[in-house]
This record gives structure tokens, C-alpha cells and sequence, in this order.
């Protein structure tokens, strides 16, 4: 349940909707980007660079991308540096540098974990409590209270549930690098695997996934949207989705560019 410190955030929220109903962000048409052709993108702080964009790591239960992974190089080492949407707010390539909002030393001062632990709910609690960002997990939309991430910090933390089912909770983090190349089950059959995500460059949600269908070299790859997804078994290497093998072999092909309009 959400508390009432949250309350200001969502009063802001409704009225930034209110805005892009009444045309005043309708400037920037949402795309969906290629998350595979992002991979190794300079990275930004507000006062220099900080390394590259190692790997992104995504809640597979509603498919938003929560973390950039930073290869940071020797900056700091040994350490995995997450970097939230809420940092970057809409992805945007400045200068050939994807920039988020923060200086070296607010990244460097956060809390950071060792590198190839994994990232936990408690982890991601103190966080967000950090850079004073609302729980994702918390509320309806794919942001928790709002539709995309919160580009500015806040003055304050905001005040968050908390007790064991929070604490308990599995924070459900997949990594991009990893479910490629997994295989496609239909509801036939194998029908494929995974070549690459389609992510919506306002929200971060993986809207489609990139399959590719038949032999290795004559094959073709196409889009299948992520609402068609049963489940994914890691055990299995193996994403399940609701279509049958034909269903899948006659989706739209995955377009050659970098990135495509969004329906």
C-alpha cells in the first residue's frame, strides 16, 4: 500500500498527463529502439563521462526496463554501477553519449553492490530511498504512480511502504545479455529464439521482442509484442509465449534500422 508521502509525487504526475493531453508534449514521437544496438553507448554524467552501456536489466513481470548496467572500467572497479531511467528520463543520444542527470560524485557516493551479485529487493529499496525516486513495484503503472520515469530529483526521499512483505519481495530482474538467444516455445512447438528487444524510448518498456525464425542463415526475423508472452523459464533457456508457430513465422518483420516508429 502506498503512503500518503507519495501523494505530492502523484498530484505531479496527473498533471504532467494532464499536459500531454492538451498537446503540449506531443512534440517528440515515441520510438521503439534496438536494445542490442545500444550495447557499448558512451556514457554521460552532468560533468563528464563514466564508461559504456555494459547490459539492461528488465522486470519480466511487466517488461520495463529498470537498470542501464555501467561498464565503468577503472573507474570503479569490482563494482556493478546501476544506473535507473529515472536518471535519463527520456532516452536520448546527445552527442553520441547517453547522459543521465547526476554528477560523477552523487554515482560514485550511491549504493553500489560487488559486481555479479545479484540485485535485491532490499538492494533496490535503499536505492530508490537514496536519490529519493518512488518504488516501481509500488502502484498500478509501469512506474509505480506514473506512466515513465521521473526525470528530476526530489528534495526529499519520499515516504515508502515498507514491513516484510516488502522487504520479502522478489524484485524479478532479468538481464537482456542473458534471454538473448534463449528459445521460442509455442504453443506447437519451438519456433525460434531471441535476437534482440524493442524498447520504448519514453517509458523504458520492452514492447517487442525480436525473433529469429528458421535456419540460421536463410531465416527471418520478426516481432512478436511482449503481451504475448505465458512466461520465461531460466532453467530452460526458454521463453513461452501464447501464438502458435505459424502465428509467429507470419509476424511483422523486424524493420532493418536502428529503431522504429511505435504503433
Amino acid at each position: 500500500m502506498l503512503v500518503s508521502g507519495t501523494i505530492k509525487h502523484f498530484r505531479l504526475n496527473v498533471a504532467a498527463s494532464a499536459a500531454e493531453k492538451d498537446g503540449r508534449q506531443t512534440n517528440h514521437k515515441t520510438m521503439l529502439r534496438s536494445i542490442k544496438k545500444l550495447y557499448r553507448d558512451k556514457l554521460g554524467a552532468s560533468d563528464g563521462e563514466i564508461g559504456h552501456v555494459k547490459d539492461f536489466y528488465f522486470d519480466d513481470e511487466n517488461w520495463g526496463v529498470r537498470y542501464v548496467v555501467a561498464d565503468t572500467g577503472s573507474w570503479l572497479p569490482g563494482l556493478q554501477v546501476l544506473l535507473s531511467p529515472h536518471s535519463f528520463g527520456p532516452l536520448v543520444l546527445s552527442e553520441n553519449v547517453l547522459r543521465v542527470n547526476l554528477t560523477r560524485k552523487q554515482i560514485e557516493d550511491g549504493p553500489l553492490i560487488e559486481a555479479h551479485k545479484p540485485v535485491s529487493r532490499q538492494y533496490e529499496e535503499e536505492y530508490h530511498r537514496h536519490y529519493g525516486w518512488p518504488y516501481y513495484w509500488q502502484g498500478d503503472a509501469l512506474w509505480g504512480m506514473s506512466s515513465s520515469p521521473v526525470v528530476a530529483l526530489l528534495a526529499k526521499p519520499l515516504a515508502h511502504a515498507s514491513g516484510p512483505a516488502a522487504k520479502g519481495a522478489d524484485a524479478h530482474l532479468r538481464s537482456t545479455l542473458a534471454v538473448n538467444g534463449y528459445h521460442l516455445q509455442a504453443s506447437d512447438g519451438l519456433v525460434g529464439h531471441v535476437c534482440d528487444f524493442m524498447m520504448d524510448d519514453q517509458t523504458w518498456g520492452i514492447a517487442q521482442l525480436v525473433i529469429k525464425t528458421g535456419h540460421r542463415f536463410s531465416g527471418k526475423e520478426v516481432q512478436i509484442p511482449t503481451s504475448k508472452v505465458d512466461r520465461i523459464s531460466y532453467e530452460d533457456s526458454t521463453v513461452f509465449v501464447h501464438l502458435t508457430k505459424e502465428a509467429v513465422e507470419q509476424s511483422s518483420e523486424h524493420p532493418a534500422a536502428s529503431f522504429a516508429a511505435a504503433d
